[in-house]
């Protein structure tokens, strides 16, 4: 299969198998997958369940590593990092969505949105609290900010876990079904949200099983048995 030309690629996956060692043998997720993803592309990447979608993108951020192949990502080829290198790069030039929020639950959703910025030393001590403040602000949370998640909905969980991504203003957003436990309704509005960000400026890859919610994205990448099988585009 020949994948649509991408201009100025900031995500350039090469060549790239994955094996995970169980029992006695190896399986094999990932088989000579090759992608690029452009700058303020808005990608959905879909299949069944176990083909490898998860796996393809823990190679983006970095979280997985490839057992044969490249990544390169915004220029860096991420694949060669240590692990403290790696943490320090995703800390400043990506932003992890995930399924279950991974809010800490001790800390308030302010709290939760400002720890990246302390983290990666983002920006001045003062300045933190602001930020966040208006990022929470800009999902209409700003009146549950000294909240603890476990006092507001999943919707606004993730709501906030979405800001807490955004928290260093990395140019790449990644997220592994991030509407896998809300009602429709909720998971509407979270697309709604990515694509503002889009539309703002930021690329932003999506793992989903929610075949209407990827086909409002202007491209699909369909893995299938840990290889991509169709990649399209479409006027949105």
């Amino acid at each position: 299969m020949t994948a649509p030309e991408t201009r100025d690629p900031i995500i350039e996956i090469r060549d790239v198998v994955k094996q995970f060692h169980v029992g006695d043998g190896d399986v094999t997720i990932l088989k000579n997958v090759s992608l690029e993803i452009g700058s303020g592309e808005f990608v959905a990447i879909v299949g069944p369940s176990g083909s490898g979608k998860s796996t393809l993108l823990n190679m983006i951020t970095g979280i997985d590593r490839p057992s044969a192949g490249e990544v390169v990502v915004l220029g860096k080829p991420i694949h060669t990092l240590s692990e403290n290198q790696l943490a320090r790069w995703r800390g400043e030039h990506v932003g992890i969505i995930f399924q279950f929020f991974q809010l800490l639950p001790a800390l308030t959703l302010l709290k939760n949105v400002i720890l990246p910025m302390d983290l990666a030393g983002k920006y001045k001590p003062r300045e933190r609290r602001t930020r966040a403040l208006q990022l929470l602000e800009m999902v209409g949370l700003a009146d549950q900010a000294h909240k603890l998640p476990g006092m507001v909905s999943g919707g606004q969980q993730q709501r906030a876990a979405i800001v807490r991504a955004l928290a260093n203003d990395p140019p790449l957003l990644v997220a592994d079904e991030p509407t896998g436990n809300l009602d429709q309704e909720a998971a509407h509005r979270i697309f709604d949200l990515f694509h503002q960000l889009v539309a703002d400026g930021k690329a932003m890859v999506v793992v989903t099983h929610d075949k209407d919610l990827a086909h409002t994205l202007p491209r699909q990448v369909e893995i299938a048995d840990g290889q991509i099988v169709a990649d399209h585009r479409q006027e949105i």
